[in-house]
């Protein structure tokens, strides 16, 4: 192979890396991180603390509760009057460890429906019934003595998480994401590695695949930002933009991590390896020693030699 066969080889190898290590830490993330109903759970149960989501949970709550409360005769002439309360006792609640409890079992039963629609063939909308939350709120308003709180009907009311016929697209979607996440990193890694074996020199390959670590680091985190923004300006409500900001934040916290660990860990070697060429560079080379010179003086003669 000569050797401009060899640069331009090396140097395709080590772009391609680059460029798979960010995409290979997105598929990984979506593909393992959210995934594993364990991590998620453990992922969203600081938001029941959040004030941006206890609101949004508390308005949706109380939302359903009224229009319960609207389709029975004997307690629909007192639906003004019980309204401020029915959301008092709600925002209440998402204060109490009853609540947090009731989060994250929520979230894991969302999880598990998410990932069994996803690996079956079921064409059903995906939802969360929202009935557990309140018969929690019925009894606290019961306790309190509120007139007329034992009538507030306990209905199943499901909360579309995810439309049947996104099902399909999403499936397609994921599976694909299964198996990305999986060998696209360690194509990056053999590419890398491939590229600087390759390479007539080896130092200066391993600072470009580390500097194009570290730029493919930061395109992975600027893309969370920009998803962000594109997410919550898709909302129709802008009330809900900052529980989903809060939402997405604890979701994405994983990825912007691996993100700036590109960043560091390329900077890092690249950085390392400068210090150590110039280190080289500086480092003093032994001489070698002219040859000595003989002395004519000291040349035997010719009849002393054959002699």
């Amino acid at each position: 192979m000569t050797a401009r066969l060899r640069s331009a080889l090396s140097a395709a190898l080590i772009a391609l890396a680059c460029l798979l290590a960010p995409c290979g830490a997105l598929a990984a993330w979506a593909a393992y991180g959210l995934a594993d109903t364990g991590a998620y759970v453990t992922t969203m149960a600081p938001l029941a603390t959040d004030p941006n989501v206890r609101n949004a949970v508390a308005d949706t709550v109380g939302a359903g509760i009224m229009d319960q409360v609207g389709d029975r005769a004997d307690v629909r002439p007192m639906r003004s009057a019980v309204g401020p309360f029915v959301h008092d006792a709600v925002r209440s609640f998402t204060r109490t460890e009853a609540f947090r409890a009731a989060w994250d079992t929520a979230n894991r039963a969302l999880h598990d429906a998410v990932l069994r629609a996803l690996n079956d063939d079921s064409e059903q909308d995906v939802t969360v019934d929202l009935a557990p939350v309140t018969a929690q709120v019925k009894r606290q308003l019961t306790d309190d003595h509120m007139p007329l709180a034992n009538r507030i009907p306990i209905e199943h009311t499901a909360v579309n998480v995810l439309p049947a016929q996104n099902l399909d697209r999403l499936r397609k979607g994921f599976h694909v994401l299964e198996v990305a996440g999986f060998w696209l990193p360690v194509a990056a890694v053999v590419f890398a590695v491939t590229g600087i074996a390759l390479a007539l020199r080896r130092r200066r390959a391993l600072t470009a695949t580390a500097l194009g670590t570290a730029l493919g680091g930061a395109l992975l985190g600027l893309a969370v930002a920009v998803g962000r923004g594109l997410t919550l300006a898709d909302l129709p409500e802008e009330a809900r933009r900052p529980a989903a900001g809060a939402v997405y934040d604890a979701l994405t916290e994983t990825l912007r991590e691996a993100a700036w660990l590109l960043v560091a860990v390329g900077l890092a070697v690249a950085l390392t390896t400068w210090l150590t060429t110039r280190w080289s560079l500086r480092l003093p080379r032994p001489r070698r020693r002219p040859a000595p010179t003989p002395d004519p003086t000291q040349q035997p003669t010719q009849a002393q030699a054959q002699a």
